[in-house]
């Protein structure tokens, strides 16, 4: 009985906000008797239903599609989801701080996290997990979950691995103390040239402002003079960091962002200080997955003709969710109020044809072709603001639409490579070079920056990547490799960077050819041009 009590409850508070968020002056609902109609639902089921019915599935079934009812964006967690989903925006998790990929059935450790419990006890790139706590660790059996499943664990505990480490048929023993991981935020930092730093932000989390200022100091101390903030493909995070990410580059008293709804007073985000980088040139890349926070910063950076956007419409999410806990440890997610823009822009898109449609609407851009033309996007009149300086035009709605549009780039995009990339032999190839050639790398190119400039895909590493593709039965056409050889070779590279080195590594490689990367370059080094594009 306490059981069925407790599923109640959980239906009452959940019933009693869509109910509280639904009665205005044009539809009014009596909340005791939409209560009253579920809690008798659940009561007749419990005490009459032919079968035994499982009441938390239903429960949660039940919040799931009112949810789906409200808006794309309100969403229930349920309890042993929880933290998994709350890991990325903490900034941290407990476990043993290695980068792992599962390889031919077998945990392989790409990299153990610098001064983590398993750097600590010996473990190295390269290594794979064979045994955890005595127990067979390789097969069908393996997958991430499994993983997650037997090395995380809570702060303290302990748990012993056999790691085989290269030809060795002997497997060495560790017992690793599991610790807390950071998790960061900001993938990569590194100058471009003399005076021009970069940075990429991969979400809006708890730890991202500590991570940034951290970055920024050290590229200050190289000298940096313009910065790029590349948030491509970032979705999206905590508004507080938002507003203080954006408090960054502007001055004492600006807006950076605020909100209101229905049921949540216009509260306004407004910066109580000077900003780090307040006077530097500043150049933003953003594409159509970039949204909500990222949204929140470069529409502020727009808005208020601070620095140059450059890249594709963002994604299009103006909506500000706000976390409930529900009794059992379960919680929701639930839209309290929309977000604006300085200039009081919404970017938040439609969703009145229904989420299916709403989370459609990236293939209904590729149709209509808005990833390669500008002139395909259309924006209303009734859309149409004023930046705050200079008075130049921009759109609310639909998301952030950049100063300056980059498409893709399709040059290199052959039925050839999408097989290499979707069947990751990229990976595989890169993770064997790396373990075949591992003390050679290290001791020809004792510093990456002898690697960036020096090291070369030769015809040989071709042959025999190309053996690695034909054996997962990618058919190999010369003359669409001809059309990607270009990125075929800068990925291999970046890929083998990655593993010999960290992640950073491979952005520093692939900003070699990345499209926006060169037209941001071209702009912050040209003053009188990047001075036009915010008149």
């Amino acid at each position: 009985m306490r059981y069925i009590k407790s599923l109640l409850l959980s239906l009452l508070i959940a019933f009693n906000m869509v109910a509280m968020a639904q009665n205005n002056e044009h539809n009014k609902i009596d909340p005791k008797t939409t209560i009253q109609k579920m809690t008798t639902m659940y009561y007749l089921i419990n005490n009459f239903y032919v079968d035994t019915a499982n009441l938390e599935a239903l429960t949660e079934d039940a919040i799931v599609a009112m949810l789906k009812e409200l808006d794309p964006h309100s969403a229930y967690i349920s309890k042993k989801d929880v933290q998994k989903a709350n890991e990325p925006l903490e900034g941290s998790f407990e476990g043993i701080g290695v980068t792992f990929q599962i390889f031919q059935d077998t945990i392989l450790i790409v990299s153990p996290v610098p001064g983590g419990p398993s750097d600590k006890v010996g473990i190295m790139s390269g290594d794979k997990i064979i045994t955890i706590d005595g127990e067979d660790a390789f097969g069908k059996k393996i997958n991430n979950e499994y993983v997650t499943e037997h090395i995380r664990g809570k702060k303290g505990t302990k748990v012993t691995l056999g790691i085989k480490r290269g030809d060795s048929d002997e497997l060495i023993d560790y017992e690793v103390t599991r610790d807390k991981i950071p998790l960061n935020s900001i993938n990569a930092y590194f100058m471009l040239d003399e005076n021009i730093g970069y940075i990429k932000l991969d979400r809006f989390a708890k730890t991202s402002m500590k991570e940034f200022k951290e970055a920024l100091e050290e590229l200050e101390e190289q000298k940096m003079k313009s910065l790029i903030l590349d948030l491509r493909g970032n979705n999206g995070g905590y508004l507080n960091v938002a507003f203080e990410l954006g408090n960054m580059f502007l001055d004492k008293g600006m807006t950076v962002v605020y909100t209101e709804g229905d049921k949540s007073p216009k509260q306004i985000f407004e910066t109580d200080k000077k900003g780090d980088f307040a006077k530097g040139k500043l150049v933003v890349l953003i594409d159509e997955g970039s949204a909500s926070a990222s949204e929140i910063v470069s529409g502020a950076i727009q808005d208020w003709d601070r620095g140059v956007l450059i890249g594709r419409r963002s994604f299009g999410k103006g909506l500000v969710q706000r976390p409930f806990n529900l009794p059992d440890g379960s919680i929701v997610r639930l839209t309290t109020a929309r977000y604006y823009t300085p200039t009081g822009r919404c970017i938040q898109r439609s969703y009145e044809k229904g989420t299916e449609d709403y989370y459609n609407e990236m293939t209904k851009r590729f149709d209509h072709g808005e990833y390669y033309h500008a002139d395909s996007i259309q924006f209303p009149d009734s859309l149409k603001y004023e930046t705050l300086v200079s008075g130049r035009t921009v759109y609310g709605g639909g998301g952030v639409m950049p100063d300056i549009f980059v498409p893709i780039d399709t040059t290199f995009a052959t039925k050839l490579y999408t097989d290499l990339i979707r069947k990751g032999i990229f990976n595989q190839y890169a993770i064997d070079y790396v373990m075949d050639n591992r003390e050679a790398l290290k001791e020809k190119y004792p510093d990456f920056s002898y690697y960036e400039d020096d090291f070369v895909i030769t015809d040989e590493m071709i042959d025999d990547f190309k053996n690695a593709a034909e054996k997962k039965d990618i058919k190999w056409d010369e003359e669409q490799f001809l059309r990607s050889e270009k990125m075929i070779k800068l990925q291999l590279k970046a890929m083998i960077a990655r593993n010999e080195w960290d992640m950073e590594k491979y952005y520093k490689i692939i900003a070699e050819d990345d499209k926006m990367i060169g037209k941001a370059i071209e702009i912050l080094n040209d003053k009188n041009q990047y001075k036009k594009l915010l008149q």
